[in-house]
């Protein structure tokens, strides 16, 4: 296999921290904030970030499929979407356990603190994948919208939408709190032609 090439678009609204890994084609749209000690990693295929989405510290996205992985607007990657290694198990554990490897995700989506997500799973909008979930199924499957996940066993329930307005405020004010905090405190990445 030939090595990665790192290739980065980065919207110059976007907040990237210097202390994330990136590898790999990755596109990250406006508005989207990437937390210091978070891993993009496009081993096989690229991966495209919408607008707004918020990947907090420890969380990976890994896309291992030739074919792009499209995460869309507005997602919520809560911290550690895996368990965490140290430095010297890093690549090791991209390889063992991979946090969100997901090729479709929707809108309006969020991955709770050390949720992992397999890359049979297409997810649809408004879905939450709760706490310490895991969710390793052994063929293709789809979430429909507003399914919930929860559970270490992955249970799933169907979530009425109520409230997603609230939320979808509440996510606001997150990001503009964070746009505005981060770049205080940790040196900024620019993409390749900024």
């Amino acid at each position: 296999m030939p090595p990665m090439r790192d290739r980065f678009t980065i919207h110059s609204k976007a907040v990237v921290c210097q202390d994330s890994e990136l590898k790999g084609d990755i596109t990250i749209g406006a508005g989207t904030i990437v937390h210091p000690k978070a891993t993009i990693f496009a081993i096989a295929g690229p991966i495209v970030i919408g607008t707004n989405c918020i990947l907090e510290e420890g969380c990976i996205l890994v896309n291992r499929r030739k074919e792009v992985m499209r995460i869309g607007d507005d997602n919520l990657f809560e911290i550690c979407c895996r368990t965490s290694f140290s430095c010297s198990l890093f690549y090791l554990a991209l390889i063992v356990l991979a946090g969100v490897e997901s090729p479709s995700i929707g809108n309006f989506n969020t991955f709770s603190t050390k949720s992992r997500v397999h890359h049979t799973i297409r997810v649809s909008s408004y879905c939450v994948i709760g706490a310490c979930s895991l969710v390793v199924p052994t063929q293709d499957q789809l979430f429909d919208d507003f399914t919930v996940v929860y559970g270490p066993t992955a249970e799933q329930r169907v979530w009425s939408g109520r409230g997603k307005i609230q939320e979808a405020d509440l996510r606001r004010k997150h990001a503009e709190y964070l746009r505005e905090m981060l770049p205080k405190f940790n040196r900024l990445r620019r993409g390749d032609g900024t």
